[in-house]
């Protein structure tokens, strides 16, 4: 089976030469989204619970967009700017995964490209 591209214009644009997302081998693989408001391109929020809320929004949509959903993400990669922003995403993350929550990892974000806190990347089951 190919791969299938998958977008939507309910989620953030690319910037550069990626895509949104990659259907393939029963898998939606969600490239990193950062707190974008698709509309507009531009960071929504200030605080980091407010741009978890984004990120995760977006990654929803584009689940939707490939036939999946938030409830079959198996694996999440965020990456935050500061490690003293961990306490408040998990405290959005556990408002959207309250049971059964996927398994993850985390890293520092080297740059800051438009103010952005946090970016989240998804693997999701079809």
């Amino acid at each position: 089976m190919p791969k299938e591209i998958i977008f939507t214009a309910n989620a953030p644009k690319p910037w550069a030469g990626y895509s949104q997302a990659v259907k393939s081998g029963g898998f939606i693989f969600v490239a990193g989204q950062g707190p974008m408001d698709p509309a507009t391109g531009e960071v929504c929020g200030i605080s980091i619970q407010e741009q978890t809320r984004q990120c995760l929004r977006n990654v929803e949509a584009i689940l939707l967009a490939g036939g999946s959903s938030m409830e079959k993400i198996v694996s999440v990669t965020f990456i935050l700017a500061e490690e003293s922003d961990f306490a408040g995403m998990n405290e959005e993350w556990a408002r959207w995964f309250p049971k059964d929550p996927p398994a993850r990892q985390g890293a520092k974000l080297p740059v800051r490209p438009k103010g952005m806190k946090i970016s989240i990347a998804a693997i999701a089951e079809q």
